[in-house]
């Protein structure tokens, strides 16, 4: 549904794929914060609430799967959405995924029109 603007969190090291998230989700009127890491990503869940996460799997400090394991064991954050991207489509990242509680894996490369209809989908079906 157009019209309904979110804040989305994404976490990613490398600089181009935040930019290109970024654009992707902003062009839908969304408000992305971007993280250079699983630490950082973590700092701003200390104090907010966004209405989605975008985490990378493969990150420096802390991977994308780690932020999601403890995000969901926070209650205040335990029902925001998060997709996981990655490289990797194998059985391993799948099973990986589930066991911390992701709510969708978006795959590398990027397709921005499919990201965008799971980010919206997810968040609305939150919010029902």
């Amino acid at each position: 549904m157009a019209g309904m603007s979110y804040t989305i969190l994404v976490a990613d090291d490398e600089p181009a794929i935040r930019t290109m998230l970024e654009v992707i989700l902003s062009a839908d009127g969304h408000r992305v914060v971007a993280a250079a890491d699983g630490k950082a990503a973590l700092e701003y869940l200390r104090d907010h609430t966004p209405d989605a996460m975008l985490l990378d799997v493969q990150m420096p400090h802390m991977d994308g799967f780690e932020i999601c394991s403890r995000v969901k064991r926070i209650k205040r954050l335990r029902d925001t959405p998060v997709l996981l991207l990655t490289g990797f489509d194998d059985d391993h990242t799948r099973d990986q995924a589930k066991l911390v509680g992701a709510d969708d894996i978006v795959y590398k490369p990027l397709s921005g029109k499919n990201l965008r209809g799971r980010v919206n989908q997810l968040v609305e079906a939150r919010r029902r």
